[in-house]
């Protein structure tokens, strides 16, 4: 019983001295993280309940909605009611059989009904444009909360990218510690070199400085955090990578882009708007026919003393002849936006494949560096293990112990530095897809839905 508890204690000690490890403090954290952390999805969702630029789209494609409703109403009747009273005087033919010109207070009251029965399908085109315009203000909100949502996945992955690069940092700097404080017992003793002692202090110095200098990067990347969600950061969750679904290659990538990214998508509505807008300009090839039903009651008109009531039903058809060439100049100007509606359309698809190019190739290049960053800090870890036993033995300098110290620093910063970025990348990949908040589990807003069939 005595030989188990010895052994257990001795474990226990082991134990308590790795702990300064890195990735044993990593998993530590971990498991220990609140219950209150704040998820990826959640800071998303809030970001998005509050964030201007989501929130002007979302308002503007209200707008649109009321402008379709505008030009539905276009196919119902209107009703009109005028009314006046002044004084009038008449020099007619009855006033003038009078002997002399009549002064009345002439009165006016009416009521007319119209019904537009055929404008050259103006109401038509003008309700398809005001559709289509819709559309594209709803894959407009679309594209910003996709854009919104991965400036907080980057801000989000920063921070934690600063917070492990920190502890990276101070291990380092108790590493250097440790160097020197058996350095300077060695110096103390009169077994070690003033160089020695001179250059382990020189070397803790730098990485003091490093520490320092992360802990400022930290202070950064939780001010960026707050500029973009509006919350500084609290108990972040490493998000879930693997669950992110990404094209097998950059052909299938480019080809889900292209049918569903809604940056295009709203171009392309954008397109079939100014069509609409375009084709609208023929209905003055049109007569235009309304019927119309009014009833007026008026009193002492044109010098006849008495009430002058009327009732008519019509049907009225008006036909423009000639309008000095303000309607062929207005084809012109339709066709000119109609084309440059295509040319913006065409410009967003090439970058929309830029963009997936590029973001695909980040991420296979990161993915590939990976494997060998972590194999050149598991082999200068172990490099390091080798270094400090031979020194300690008198078989290795200072000189190799301070340097390979340093390289599994770098090594361990180039690898979580590459890790992140792989990590962003993949979010990257999903915002060209067009689906980064359907990866995240997170709705869009109610304004980005589609208007009806047309």
């Amino acid at each position: 019983m005595k030989t188990f508890l010895e052994n257990w204690l001795a474990m226990s000690n082991n134990l308590l001295k790795q702990i300064n490890n890195k990735w044993i403090f990593v998993a530590i954290l971990a498991i220990s993280t609140p219950v209150n952390s704040a998820s990826l999805k959640s800071v998303v969702e809030q970001t998005l309940a509050t964030n201007p630029e989501v929130l002007a789209d979302n308002n503007q494609r209200m707008a649109r909605e009321q402008e379709l409703r505008q030009a539905r109403s276009g196919y119902g009747p209107s009703l009109d009611i005028t009314g006046g009273i002044g004084v009038e005087t008449s020099d007619n033919s009855t006033t003038r059989a009078a002997g002399s010109d009549e002064t009345l207070t002439r009165q006016e009251t009416a009521i007319q009904i119209r019904q537009m029965v055929f404008d050259g399908f103006a109401t038509k085109r003008e309700v398809a444009r005001q559709h289509a315009r819709v559309d594209s203000s709803a894959y407009t909100l679309m594209s910003t909360t996709e854009q919104v949502s991965l400036r907080t996945t980057e801000t989000y992955l920063e921070v934690l990218k600063r917070m492990e690069l920190l502890e990276l940092a101070k291990t380092n700097l108790e590493t250097h510690k440790h160097t020197r404080d058996q350095i300077t017992l060695r110096s103390r003793s009169g077994v070690g070199r003033k160089a020695d002692a001179d250059q382990v202090t020189g070397r803790y110095a730098l990485a003091m400085a490093n520490v320092i200098s992360e802990e400022s990067n930290l202070a950064d990347a939780r001010s960026n955090y707050l500029r973009v969600t509006g919350e500084l950061p609290n108990d972040l969750l490493l998000p879930d990578v693997e669950k992110l679904p990404v094209p097998d290659s950059v052909e299938a990538a480019v080809e889900v882009a292209l049918a569903a990214h809604p940056t295009l998508k709203s171009a392309e509505a954008d397109v079939e708007a100014t069509q609409a807008q375009h084709q609208a300009t023929n209905n003055t090839l049109y007569p235009r026919i309304d019927l119309e039903a009014g009833q007026s009651w008026n009193k002492d008109l044109d010098g006849q003393p008495g009430d002058n009531n009327d009732s008519s039903v019509m049907l009225r058809m008006r036909y423009l002849l000639f309008a000095s060439g303000r309607e062929q100049a207005r084809r012109k100007q339709t066709a000119h936006l109609l084309d440059e509606a295509k040319e913006i359309r065409n410009n967003t698809r090439r970058q929309v494949v830029e963009s997936i190019r590029l973001s695909w190739s980040q991420f296979q290049t990161q993915a590939s560096q990976l494997e060998y960053l972590q194999q050149h800090v598991d082999s200068t870890k172990s490099t390091l293990d080798a270094y400090r036993k031979q020194f300690n033995i008198g078989k290795r300098s200072l000189l190799d112990l301070l340097d390979s110290e340093n390289e599994l620093f770098d090594a361990s910063r180039s690898y979580v530095n590459t890790r992140y970025d792989n990590l962003f990348a993949r979010y990257r990949i999903q915002v060209g897809l067009g689906r980064l908040l359907e990866s995240l589990g997170v709705d869009y807003p109610g304004q980005a839905e589609l208007t009806a069939q047309r």
